[in-house]
């Protein structure tokens, strides 16, 4: 059959969209693979399908290149809100949206960025799921030989998040590849590396889980300023700088939830062949 795509990039993090609404379909984990290969297929960093929900405006599925199906992805929710304004599928242009962690609200601003309320960070090991003996701030996490100094939080999918000296010398391949399967994160993590530029500025890249170094990761970002001012490093708001873009992050600590706001672009629109 023929699937309809729209692609899609926030910050230089690319998707996939599919309407899934009014399309019917079924994909398996070897077409998403393929869907997903850069030489061979259409490329993509995340697939996002569109459905409708019970309990919200819609429903958000997202899947990772090597198929696996994630909880939450923080560029791919304002790739989302502008796909559905511009396919006409809603007339709001702040919406609400079932993801397996939960209700989110992104919001169409008048000026074409997009802002998500993430909903509140979690620090309790279990909600990560994180295996450890205390909550605290700071973990320490024995990978390749080093005592690495990291954060772990939860914004809908688990992160560690690090602080660097220099982002552009970080080993965020060979060591995020390393965190990212690490035993002591039963369902796998993301992968934080933060250059620190000043209060309200940082520098990030991010291994993600099931998909390698992406060109910027929404979820991540929230993550590290979280991380950041958890740590009297940061204050709110921050400027993130992804290797594909700007991301703007709030947050008033506590309970409070994590407010992102960033681009979100149509790239092309297509049709493919599934096989």
């Amino acid at each position: 059959m023929n699937l309809h795509f729209t692609k899609m990039q926030g910050a230089g993090n690319d998707f996939v969209v599919i309407d899934g609404i009014n399309q019917s379909f079924e994909l398996t984990v070897s077409q998403i693979q393929s869907l997903a290969h850069r030489q061979f297929g259409i490329g993509f960093d995340q697939l996002l399908l569109v459905e409708s929900s019970n309990i919200a405006d819609f429903k958000y599925r997202i899947f990772n290149a090597d198929g696996s199906e994630v909880a939450q992805c923080g560029n791919g929710a304002r790739c989302f809100v502008r796909f559905v304004v511009d396919q006409k599928l809603s007339g709001k242009r702040e919406i609400s949206v079932e993801t397996a962690s939960g209700i989110i609200t992104p919001k169409l601003e008048d000026n074409g960025l997009v802002t998500v309320n993430m909903g509140a960070p979690r620090f309790t090991p279990c909600d990560i799921p994180f295996i450890t003996e205390s909550t605290s701030i700071s973990y320490t996490l024995e990978v390749a030989g080093q005592a690495l100094t990291i954060s772990a939080v939860s914004m809908g999918n688990p992160h560690a998040v690090q602080i660097v000296d220099d982002i552009e010398s970080a080993p965020v391949v060979s060591l995020g590849s390393q965190i990212e399967v690490h035993p002591r994160f039963p369902e796998r993590v993301n992968a934080g590396f933060m250059q620190i530029i000043d209060a309200h500025h940082i520098k990030l890249r991010v291994f993600e889980r099931g998909s390698g170094e992406t060109l910027a990761c929404g979820t991540g970002a929230c993550a590290a300023v979280v991380t950041g001012i958890q740590l009297g490093k940061l204050v709110s708001p921050v400027k993130v700088t992804a290797r594909g873009g700007e991301l703007h992050i709030a947050w008033r600590g506590d309970n409070a939830p994590v407010m992102m706001t960033g681009p979100a672009v149509t790239v092309f629109t297509g049709t493919v062949a599934l096989r």
